[in-house]
């Protein structure tokens, strides 16, 4: 049976990562219903801005840096770890996001739950094969991000550690493709079709993934949050169809007219698709479907591109 959701109203809850695509629709949900703490770097001021309007209360800190969580309190009841960083620098990107989330989990040793956001890309490529958790790792994104799936995969081994080691109850969630009413990867396609620009692909088609739609990673969060145990609960998250990068490119054309152009490339990120056993056990189904999803994503943010009376 699925895991019951934590209650977020009236929760005192640290996000990290809050500027990103994947937290905005998070924060949109929560903001207001519970007591919310925002922490990153804040390079843009607008960006923090923005979510001081909304209620949050917003730190600056680099997670590379040992000293930058000296003014966070450390009183919350919940984590949710969304923070990444792949500036190509091995050194850096090891330290903020493997070193620093320890940290950040010291720190906050004394949450109910702490939701560690890692990904699919953790995964060695395997061909069609939907990967489950126990799945042989790899350097998966290395051709495009040289330090993103080490990084996630570091991230992993010290959320386990420090968990194990102090007690503090952590689910890591491997992220396959987010998407929703503000963008995602079927959106950049989107924008390379209507500018004619090639579609990357690799050779051993389809190239299937497991889109999960905003809607559902924001109702399925508070059941991640209770799933999580010191002994680290570990599941793939995503949507519960998998579907090719090529479907969804048709599906966009036929929406707009538009027609992409694909590119074998073997050095493009090849299928990527999930087992979502284990996720569906812990936390059940996802409900949206992504042909809806992919509709709606495309009417909220161009919908001069649509076909009259599509």
């Amino acid at each position: 049976m699925p895991v019951q959701p934590v209650a977020i109203a009236g929760s005192k809850i640290l996000i990290t990562g809050p500027t990103g695509q994947v937290a905005a629709p998070v924060i949109d949900a929560w903001a207001g219903t519970a007591e919310l703490t925002a922490l990153a770097r804040f390079s843009d001021p607008a960006q923090r801005s923005a979510l001081e309007e909304k209620g949050v209360r917003c730190l600056a800190a680099d997670l590379a840096d040992p000293t930058a969580l000296q003014g966070l309190p450390d009183d919350f009841d919940y984590v949710v770890n969304l923070a990444v960083v792949k500036t190509d620098s091995f050194d850096y990107d090891l330290a903020a996001n493997a070193e620093g989330l320890g940290r950040l989990m010291l720190h906050c040793r004394n949450v109910r739950a702490f939701l560690h956001m890692s990904s699919t890309a953790v995964y060695e490529y395997a061909g069609h094969e939907p990967r489950a958790e126990g799945a042989p790792l790899g350097d998966n994104h290395r051709t495009m991000f040289p330090t993103y799936s080490i990084s996630k995969i570091a991230a992993e081994t010290v959320c386990r550690f420090v968990a194990r080691q102090f007690g503090i109850p952590a689910t890591i969630a491997r992220l396959s493709v987010p998407y929703g009413n503000n963008g995602g990867w079927p959106w950049y396609h989107l924008l390379m079709m209507e500018q004619g620009m090639p579609i990357d692909v690799h050779p051993e088609r389809p190239n299937l993934y497991n889109l999960l739609h905003a809607d559902d990673y924001v109702e399925k969060l508070p059941l991640l949050l209770a799933a999580a145990t010191t002994d680290v609960t570990t599941v793939n998250f995503g949507g519960s169809q998998a579907v090719g990068i090529e479907e969804w490119c048709a599906f966009l054309s036929e929406l707009t007219g538009l027609e992409p152009e694909f590119r074998d490339n073997p050095a493009a990120f090849g299928s990527l698709a999930i087992d979502s056993q284990r996720m569906h056990d812990l936390i059940g189904p996802t409900r949206v479907d992504w042909r809806e999803g992919v509709r709606n994503m495309v009417t909220t943010l161009s919908p001069q591109l649509l076909k009259p009376g599509t």
